[in-house]
């Protein structure tokens, strides 16, 4: 595996990548609390078919900490990717993204469709349609950015790991739990407060009318247990005939780490199809 730590637009963006240049490449964009090594068990199934590219995105992992919430906005991120994408000479790939990395991963196809071959967004939403709703999003995710300030981030990955959201995680073995818990221990207090502020859901503008004129193949997947998303994919589905939608039996909102193999086998099923 190669491990990078890229300049793009005052940054530094952290990159794992494996597999053979010539290879179709597959970029992953990991969800809020998350790292590259998030996609880790994901990415070894995809060895010897695929070029992976796993990236922390900005104010998480190895990546910098701006201290700026406005440094994370959508905008900003979809120009720090198309930067690092033309650093790697990515012209043409893959490209896969849960929840919040689904979210930027959607906003840069929309931007660059020219770019992504196939998206596949796992439990994840093109934002919130209702000002009014993004409004108390927008104010709820301000006040959970001041309590992670405030109370550090153990007592916010305590908090945070026990949301309804992830109820289906506690099913895992406890080994696993404790790598995902590992994981978000080792963020960033103003990283996730700036995160949450800068491109939390009720901070972006939402794509709902965008889907229409999409020309990229789609690919969502959720999990049984998550309604919420499973409900929000339904609707996206329902927007394009040719986009597909795959629900997970005994998965909650984060497939890739409760099924990891079945995750893969149904990207790559999907990737062989388009």
């Amino acid at each position: 595996m190669i491990d990078l730590q890229v300049p793009v637009r005052g940054l530094s963006i952290h990159v794992e990548m494996e597999g053979d240049p010539h290879l179709p490449a597959i970029v992953f964009l990991h969800g809020f609390t998350g790292t590259a090594s998030t996609w880790n068990e994901v990415r070894r199934e995809f060895i010897g078919k695929y070029r992976t590219i796993a990236i922390d995105l900005t104010g998480h992992g190895k990546t910098s900490i701006p201290y700026k919430p406005e440094r994370y906005s959508m905008e900003e991120q979809i120009e720090d990717l198309d930067a690092l994408f033309g650093y790697l000479r990515l012209n043409s790939f893959y490209l896969a993204g849960y929840s919040m990395g689904g979210r930027i991963s959607l906003a840069y196809t929309i931007k660059y469709p020219e770019r992504v071959k196939a998206l596949i967004l796992e439990s994840s939403s093109p934002g919130l349609s209702e000002e009014q709703v993004r409004a108390a999003r927008k104010a709820a995710d301000k006040l959970l950015a001041s309590k992670i300030i405030e109370e550090g981030i153990t007592s916010f990955v305590d908090k945070w790991e026990n949301i309804p959201l992830f109820a289906s995680q506690k099913s895992l073995p406890a080994e696993k739990r404790r790598t995902i818990r590992e994981e978000r221990l080792q963020q960033n207090e103003i990283g996730l407060a700036n995160s949450l502020i800068g491109i939390g859901t009720g901070s972006q503008e939402s794509y709902w009318k965008a889907l229409h004129s999409m020309p990229n193949p789609v690919f969502l997947i959720t999990g049984q247990l998550d309604a919420k998303f499973v409900a929000i994919a339904r609707e996206m589905n329902g927007l394009s005939p040719t986009w597909r939608h795959a629900v997970v039996p005994g998965a909650g909102h984060a497939i890739h780490v409760e099924k990891p193999q079945l995750f893969a086998t149904m990207v790559m099923e999907y990737l062989q199809d388009h």
